[in-house]
Protein backbone atom coordinates (compact mmCIF):
# COMPACT_ATOMS: atom_id res chain seq x y z
CA UNK A 1 0.00 0.00 0.00
CA UNK A 2 1.47 3.67 -1.02
CA UNK A 3 1.07 4.52 2.77
CA UNK A 4 2.86 2.02 4.11
CA UNK A 5 5.46 2.93 7.30
CA UNK A 6 3.89 6.42 6.34
CA UNK A 7 2.82 9.27 9.30
CA UNK A 8 0.03 11.27 7.96
CA UNK A 9 -0.61 14.48 9.38
CA UNK A 10 -4.25 15.77 8.83
CA UNK A 11 -4.35 19.04 10.05
CA UNK A 12 -8.25 20.64 10.92
CA UNK A 13 -10.19 18.10 13.24
CA UNK A 14 -13.60 19.33 11.36
CA UNK A 15 -15.84 16.70 10.27
CA UNK A 16 -13.84 16.13 6.94
CA UNK A 17 -10.52 15.82 8.50
CA UNK A 18 -11.91 13.34 11.10
CA UNK A 19 -13.85 11.45 8.37
CA UNK A 20 -10.53 10.67 6.73
CA UNK A 21 -8.67 9.91 9.99
CA UNK A 22 -11.15 6.90 10.59
CA UNK A 23 -11.72 5.67 6.77
CA UNK A 24 -7.58 6.00 7.09
CA UNK A 25 -7.48 4.31 10.44
CA UNK A 26 -9.37 1.20 8.72
CA UNK A 27 -6.73 0.60 6.25
CA UNK A 28 -4.07 0.27 8.78
CA UNK A 29 -2.35 3.78 8.36
CA UNK A 30 -0.63 6.15 11.00
CA UNK A 31 -2.85 8.73 11.58
CA UNK A 32 -2.18 12.37 13.20
CA UNK A 33 -5.05 14.92 13.14
CA UNK A 34 -4.14 18.31 14.58
CA UNK A 35 -6.76 20.70 16.09
CA UNK A 36 -6.40 24.14 17.18
CA UNK A 37 -9.49 23.78 19.32
CA UNK A 38 -7.77 23.30 23.06
CA UNK A 39 -9.96 19.91 23.75
CA UNK A 40 -12.58 18.33 22.77
CA UNK A 41 -14.83 19.77 24.68
CA UNK A 42 -14.40 23.03 22.96
CA UNK A 43 -17.96 24.80 21.18
CA UNK A 44 -18.57 23.85 18.01
CA UNK A 45 -20.13 26.21 16.16
CA UNK A 46 -22.23 26.66 13.29
CA UNK A 47 -25.95 25.65 12.11
CA UNK A 48 -26.75 21.94 12.13
CA UNK A 49 -25.60 19.74 9.37
CA UNK A 50 -27.54 17.71 6.52
CA UNK A 51 -26.10 14.50 5.10
CA UNK A 52 -26.90 13.23 2.03
CA UNK A 53 -26.89 9.92 0.95
CA UNK A 54 -24.64 9.77 -1.99
CA UNK A 55 -21.95 11.65 -0.17
CA UNK A 56 -21.92 12.43 3.61
CA UNK A 57 -23.92 9.30 4.69
CA UNK A 58 -21.82 7.35 2.25
CA UNK A 59 -18.66 8.24 3.94
CA UNK A 60 -19.92 7.22 7.61
CA UNK A 61 -21.38 4.06 6.20
CA UNK A 62 -17.76 3.17 4.82
CA UNK A 63 -16.93 3.89 8.32
CA UNK A 64 -18.88 1.75 10.11
CA UNK A 65 -20.51 4.58 11.75
CA UNK A 66 -24.52 4.76 9.91
CA UNK A 67 -26.33 3.31 13.37
CA UNK A 68 -24.37 5.45 15.20
CA UNK A 69 -26.06 8.56 13.24
CA UNK A 70 -28.94 7.03 13.04
CA UNK A 71 -28.97 7.00 16.98
CA UNK A 72 -28.08 10.62 17.21
CA UNK A 73 -29.73 12.60 14.35
CA UNK A 74 -32.25 14.99 14.81
CA UNK A 75 -35.95 13.37 13.99
CA UNK A 76 -38.06 16.33 11.92
CA UNK A 77 -34.98 18.80 11.82
CA UNK A 78 -34.97 18.93 7.91
CA UNK A 79 -38.72 20.20 7.65
CA UNK A 80 -39.21 23.25 6.42
CA UNK A 81 -41.47 26.57 5.98
CA UNK A 82 -40.82 29.23 3.56
CA UNK A 83 -42.27 32.25 4.70
CA UNK A 84 -42.17 36.26 3.27
CA UNK A 85 -40.72 39.03 5.39
CA UNK A 86 -44.26 39.33 7.37
CA UNK A 87 -43.36 35.99 8.56
CA UNK A 88 -46.78 34.77 6.99
CA UNK A 89 -46.23 30.74 6.03
CA UNK A 90 -46.48 30.21 2.15
CA UNK A 91 -45.00 26.41 2.08
CA UNK A 92 -44.77 23.93 4.57
CA UNK A 93 -43.92 20.31 4.79
CA UNK A 94 -44.24 19.56 8.43
CA UNK A 95 -47.82 17.68 8.38
CA UNK A 96 -46.23 15.21 5.53
CA UNK A 97 -42.30 14.80 5.40
CA UNK A 98 -41.93 11.75 8.01
CA UNK A 99 -39.51 11.95 10.91
CA UNK A 100 -37.17 8.91 9.52
CA UNK A 101 -36.77 8.00 5.61
CA UNK A 102 -33.42 6.83 5.14
CA UNK A 103 -33.04 5.89 1.47
CA UNK A 104 -35.53 8.30 0.15
CA UNK A 105 -33.99 9.99 -2.70
CA UNK A 106 -34.60 13.71 -0.91
CA UNK A 107 -34.02 13.01 2.96
CA UNK A 108 -31.63 15.22 4.03
CA UNK A 109 -31.11 14.27 7.59
CA UNK A 110 -29.80 16.91 10.36
CA UNK A 111 -27.36 16.65 13.00
CA UNK A 112 -25.50 18.63 15.27
CA UNK A 113 -22.46 19.60 14.73
CA UNK A 114 -21.02 18.95 17.95
CA UNK A 115 -22.87 15.38 17.75
CA UNK A 116 -21.42 14.53 14.48
CA UNK A 117 -17.96 15.62 16.07
CA UNK A 118 -18.33 13.32 19.28
CA UNK A 119 -19.24 10.30 16.81
CA UNK A 120 -16.26 10.66 14.82
CA UNK A 121 -13.80 11.32 17.49
CA UNK A 122 -14.89 8.86 19.64
CA UNK A 123 -14.30 6.10 17.14
CA UNK A 124 -10.85 7.02 16.11
CA UNK A 125 -7.58 5.22 17.96
CA UNK A 126 -6.92 6.73 21.51
CA UNK A 127 -4.43 10.13 21.07
CA UNK A 128 -4.88 9.97 17.47
CA UNK A 129 -6.63 14.02 17.55
CA UNK A 130 -3.53 16.46 18.98
CA UNK A 131 -5.62 18.78 20.51
CA UNK A 132 -4.88 22.81 20.69
CA UNK A 133 -2.20 22.63 17.54
CA UNK A 134 -2.45 25.91 16.01
CA UNK A 135 -0.75 25.47 12.75
CA UNK A 136 1.88 28.08 11.65
CA UNK A 137 3.89 26.75 8.82
CA UNK A 138 5.67 23.96 7.66
CA UNK A 139 8.85 23.64 5.61
CA UNK A 140 9.95 20.41 3.16
CA UNK A 141 11.80 17.58 5.53
CA UNK A 142 13.50 14.80 3.82
CA UNK A 143 10.67 13.63 1.56
CA UNK A 144 7.85 14.82 3.68
CA UNK A 145 7.36 17.95 6.52
CA UNK A 146 8.26 19.78 9.09
CA UNK A 147 4.93 21.24 10.85
CA UNK A 148 5.66 24.07 13.18
CA UNK A 149 2.58 25.17 15.48
CA UNK A 150 1.92 27.71 17.44
CA UNK A 151 2.85 26.46 20.60
CA UNK A 152 6.45 25.56 19.34
CA UNK A 153 5.76 21.94 18.76
CA UNK A 154 7.23 20.59 15.57
CA UNK A 155 6.40 17.07 13.99
CA UNK A 156 7.14 15.56 11.19
CA UNK A 157 4.79 13.84 8.72
CA UNK A 158 5.26 12.02 5.45
CA UNK A 159 1.93 13.01 4.39
CA UNK A 160 0.17 16.38 5.03
CA UNK A 161 -3.57 16.83 3.94
CA UNK A 162 -5.16 20.57 4.71
CA UNK A 163 -8.48 19.95 6.36
CA UNK A 164 -8.26 23.56 8.17
CA UNK A 165 -11.04 25.28 6.14
CA UNK A 166 -12.23 28.16 4.23
CA UNK A 167 -9.19 30.28 5.80
CA UNK A 168 -6.42 27.34 5.11
CA UNK A 169 -2.92 28.39 6.15
CA UNK A 170 -1.58 25.17 4.25
CA UNK A 171 -3.85 25.90 0.96
CA UNK A 172 -1.28 28.55 -0.09
CA UNK A 173 1.59 25.75 -0.47
CA UNK A 174 -0.76 23.66 -3.00
CA UNK A 175 -1.95 26.81 -5.05
CA UNK A 176 -1.72 30.61 -5.72
CA UNK A 177 -5.56 30.48 -6.69
CA UNK A 178 -7.73 32.76 -4.11
CA UNK A 179 -11.16 32.47 -3.56
CA UNK A 180 -13.68 35.47 -4.57
CA UNK A 181 -16.17 37.04 -2.56
CA UNK A 182 -19.61 35.58 -3.56
CA UNK A 183 -21.34 39.79 -3.14
CA UNK A 184 -23.41 37.86 -0.11
CA UNK A 185 -22.66 38.85 3.78
CA UNK A 186 -24.03 36.48 6.27
CA UNK A 187 -24.79 37.77 9.79
CA UNK A 188 -24.59 34.66 12.33
CA UNK A 189 -26.49 34.80 15.77
CA UNK A 190 -27.61 32.03 18.17
CA UNK A 191 -30.21 32.05 20.31
CA UNK A 192 -29.59 29.39 23.90
CA UNK A 193 -32.75 28.10 25.80
CA UNK A 194 -34.93 28.81 22.33
CA UNK A 195 -38.33 27.77 23.93
CA UNK A 196 -37.85 30.30 26.57
CA UNK A 197 -36.49 33.39 25.10
CA UNK A 198 -38.41 33.60 21.89
CA UNK A 199 -41.20 31.25 22.66
CA UNK A 200 -43.34 33.01 19.37
CA UNK A 201 -40.36 32.19 17.03
CA UNK A 202 -39.60 28.99 18.54
CA UNK A 203 -43.43 28.21 17.81
CA UNK A 204 -43.07 28.80 14.61
CA UNK A 205 -40.35 26.91 13.64
CA UNK A 206 -41.31 23.99 15.33
CA UNK A 207 -38.60 21.93 15.52
CA UNK A 208 -37.51 22.40 11.70
CA UNK A 209 -36.31 25.39 9.31
CA UNK A 210 -37.52 28.63 8.21
CA UNK A 211 -36.49 30.42 5.19
CA UNK A 212 -37.61 33.89 5.05
CA UNK A 213 -37.31 35.97 1.78
CA UNK A 214 -37.77 39.70 1.43
CA UNK A 215 -36.95 42.70 -0.37
CA UNK A 216 -33.84 40.93 -1.40
CA UNK A 217 -32.85 39.53 1.88
CA UNK A 218 -33.52 36.67 4.08
CA UNK A 219 -33.58 35.44 7.19
CA UNK A 220 -32.62 31.51 7.45
CA UNK A 221 -32.85 30.03 10.74
CA UNK A 222 -32.66 26.58 11.99
CA UNK A 223 -33.61 24.34 15.25
CA UNK A 224 -30.55 22.91 16.93
CA UNK A 225 -30.51 19.65 19.55
CA UNK A 226 -29.32 21.70 22.55
CA UNK A 227 -32.54 23.89 22.73
CA UNK A 228 -30.71 26.30 20.72
CA UNK A 229 -31.79 28.32 17.39
CA UNK A 230 -28.98 29.16 15.17
CA UNK A 231 -30.10 31.68 12.63
CA UNK A 232 -28.23 33.87 9.40
CA UNK A 233 -29.29 37.46 8.08
CA UNK A 234 -28.26 36.93 4.85
CA UNK A 235 -28.42 39.88 2.45
CA UNK A 236 -26.08 41.25 -0.21
CA UNK A 237 -22.98 44.05 0.59
CA UNK A 238 -19.66 45.27 -0.73
CA UNK A 239 -16.73 43.12 -0.22
CA UNK A 240 -15.56 45.70 2.86
CA UNK A 241 -18.87 45.49 4.05
CA UNK A 242 -17.59 44.55 7.82
CA UNK A 243 -15.43 47.10 8.63
CA UNK A 244 -17.27 49.98 6.92
CA UNK A 245 -20.52 48.90 8.36
CA UNK A 246 -18.80 50.53 11.34
CA UNK A 247 -20.60 48.11 13.44
CA UNK A 248 -19.68 46.96 16.79
CA UNK A 249 -20.84 43.53 16.61
CA UNK A 250 -21.12 42.78 20.63
CA UNK A 251 -23.11 45.78 20.39
CA UNK A 252 -26.27 45.14 20.55
CA UNK A 253 -28.04 48.10 20.49
CA UNK A 254 -25.99 48.86 17.06
CA UNK A 255 -26.98 45.93 15.17
CA UNK A 256 -30.16 46.57 16.47
CA UNK A 257 -30.45 49.86 15.09
CA UNK A 258 -28.95 48.50 11.86
CA UNK A 259 -31.34 45.80 11.92
CA UNK A 260 -34.33 47.61 11.87
CA UNK A 261 -33.12 49.83 8.92
CA UNK A 262 -31.73 46.99 6.53
CA UNK A 263 -35.05 45.29 7.17
CA UNK A 264 -37.10 47.97 7.72
CA UNK A 265 -40.83 46.47 6.38
CA UNK A 266 -39.85 43.39 7.95
CA UNK A 267 -42.08 42.27 11.04
CA UNK A 268 -41.37 42.94 14.20
CA UNK A 269 -42.14 39.47 15.31
CA UNK A 270 -38.23 38.54 14.25
CA UNK A 271 -37.03 41.38 16.13
CA UNK A 272 -36.29 38.48 19.24
CA UNK A 273 -33.64 37.28 17.20
CA UNK A 274 -31.56 40.34 17.71
CA UNK A 275 -32.87 40.93 21.35
CA UNK A 276 -31.52 37.47 22.39
CA UNK A 277 -28.89 36.76 20.40
CA UNK A 278 -25.46 35.35 22.40
CA UNK A 279 -23.31 38.21 21.98
CA UNK A 280 -21.22 38.88 19.99
CA UNK A 281 -22.87 38.51 16.15
CA UNK A 282 -20.37 36.88 13.51
CA UNK A 283 -20.42 38.42 10.38
CA UNK A 284 -19.17 35.78 7.38
CA UNK A 285 -18.32 37.30 4.15
CA UNK A 286 -19.23 34.61 1.64
CA UNK A 287 -16.55 33.70 -0.49
CA UNK A 288 -16.23 30.88 -3.69
CA UNK A 289 -13.68 28.82 -5.25
CA UNK A 290 -13.00 30.12 -8.97
CA UNK A 291 -15.01 27.33 -10.75
CA UNK A 292 -12.06 26.75 -13.24
CA UNK A 293 -8.98 26.33 -10.45
CA UNK A 294 -6.11 24.03 -11.16
CA UNK A 295 -2.51 22.77 -10.04
CA UNK A 296 -0.32 20.55 -10.38
CA UNK A 297 -0.33 17.80 -7.71
CA UNK A 298 2.13 17.46 -5.60
CA UNK A 299 3.42 13.80 -4.05
CA UNK A 300 2.95 14.03 -0.21
CA UNK A 301 0.67 17.15 0.03
CA UNK A 302 -3.35 17.58 -0.85
CA UNK A 303 -6.34 19.19 0.90
CA UNK A 304 -10.01 18.66 1.47
CA UNK A 305 -13.27 20.28 2.12
CA UNK A 306 -13.52 24.03 2.20
CA UNK A 307 -9.47 24.70 2.11
CA UNK A 308 -9.59 22.98 -1.26
CA UNK A 309 -13.39 24.60 -2.51
CA UNK A 310 -15.44 26.98 -0.44
CA UNK A 311 -18.22 27.97 -1.48
CA UNK A 312 -21.72 29.50 -0.60
CA UNK A 313 -23.61 27.51 1.66
CA UNK A 314 -26.87 27.81 -0.57
CA UNK A 315 -27.07 24.68 -1.71
CA UNK A 316 -26.12 22.36 1.66
CA UNK A 317 -23.38 20.64 0.15
CA UNK A 318 -20.16 21.93 2.13
CA UNK A 319 -19.70 19.37 4.27
CA UNK A 320 -21.21 16.56 2.24
CA UNK A 321 -18.01 17.74 -0.18
CA UNK A 322 -15.94 17.46 2.66
CA UNK A 323 -16.62 13.89 3.47
CA UNK A 324 -17.19 12.43 -0.40
CA UNK A 325 -13.55 14.31 -0.31
CA UNK A 326 -12.41 12.05 2.55
CA UNK A 327 -13.90 9.05 1.26
CA UNK A 328 -12.59 9.30 -2.15
CA UNK A 329 -9.11 10.39 -0.70
CA UNK A 330 -8.86 7.42 1.26
CA UNK A 331 -9.87 5.10 -1.46
CA UNK A 332 -7.48 6.69 -4.02
CA UNK A 333 -4.07 6.52 -1.55
CA UNK A 334 -4.64 3.27 -0.54
CA UNK A 335 -5.63 1.89 -3.94
CA UNK A 336 -3.06 -0.81 -5.66
CA UNK A 337 -3.55 0.80 -8.91
CA UNK A 338 -1.65 3.63 -8.76
CA UNK A 339 2.43 3.39 -9.08
CA UNK A 340 2.93 6.56 -6.90
CA UNK A 341 1.49 8.65 -4.17
CA UNK A 342 1.71 11.33 -6.40
CA UNK A 343 -0.69 9.57 -9.33
CA UNK A 344 -3.17 8.83 -6.42
CA UNK A 345 -3.17 12.53 -5.35
CA UNK A 346 -3.33 13.97 -8.67
CA UNK A 347 -6.41 11.35 -9.54
CA UNK A 348 -8.52 12.54 -6.34
CA UNK A 349 -7.54 16.07 -7.10
CA UNK A 350 -8.69 15.98 -10.96
CA UNK A 351 -12.31 14.50 -9.89
CA UNK A 352 -12.53 16.48 -6.77
CA UNK A 353 -12.10 20.03 -8.22
CA UNK A 354 -14.72 18.41 -11.01
CA UNK A 355 -17.68 17.64 -8.91
CA UNK A 356 -17.14 20.56 -6.58
CA UNK A 357 -17.27 23.31 -9.77
CA UNK A 358 -20.42 21.95 -10.06
CA UNK A 359 -21.30 22.16 -6.74
CA UNK A 360 -20.02 25.67 -6.22
CA UNK A 361 -21.93 26.43 -9.28
CA UNK A 362 -24.93 25.50 -7.95
CA UNK A 363 -24.62 27.33 -4.59
CA UNK A 364 -24.14 30.54 -6.58
CA UNK A 365 -26.87 30.48 -8.80
CA UNK A 366 -28.81 29.41 -5.41
CA UNK A 367 -27.25 32.48 -3.47
CA UNK A 368 -28.13 34.63 -6.61
CA UNK A 369 -32.17 33.15 -6.63
CA UNK A 370 -32.60 33.55 -2.99
CA UNK A 371 -31.48 37.44 -3.05
CA UNK A 372 -33.31 38.40 -5.80
CA UNK A 373 -36.49 40.23 -5.87
CA UNK A 374 -38.55 36.92 -6.89
CA UNK A 375 -36.65 35.40 -4.43
CA UNK A 376 -40.07 33.90 -2.84
CA UNK A 377 -41.61 33.01 -6.00
CA UNK A 378 -38.60 31.13 -7.03
CA UNK A 379 -38.04 29.48 -3.56
CA UNK A 380 -41.72 28.02 -3.67
CA UNK A 381 -41.23 26.82 -7.30
CA UNK A 382 -38.46 24.72 -5.88
CA UNK A 383 -40.15 22.68 -3.06
CA UNK A 384 -43.15 22.68 -4.71
CA UNK A 385 -41.64 21.04 -7.18
CA UNK A 386 -41.20 17.79 -4.83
Amino acid sequence: MLLDNKQVAIVGGGPGGLTLAKLLQLKGCHVKVYERDLDKNARVQGAPLDLHDESGLAALTKAGLLDAFKNNFLPGADREKIMNEQAEVFYSDHEIKPGSNFGHAHFRPEIDRGTLRKILLNSLEPGTVMWNSHFIGMKPRNTGWQLEFKDGNIVEADVVIAADGAHSKIRPYITDSKAFYSGITMLDGTIENARQNVPVIYAMLNGGKIMAFGNEKNILMGQKGNGEIGFYLSFKADPDWVVKSGLAFWDRTQVFNWFKKEYAGWSSVWDALLNHTILPFIPRPIYCIPLDQTWNALPNLTMLGDAAHVMPPFAGEGVNMAMLDALELSQTVTSDKFSSLQEAISYYEIHMRKRAAVMAKESLDNGERMHSKEALTTMLGFFNSY
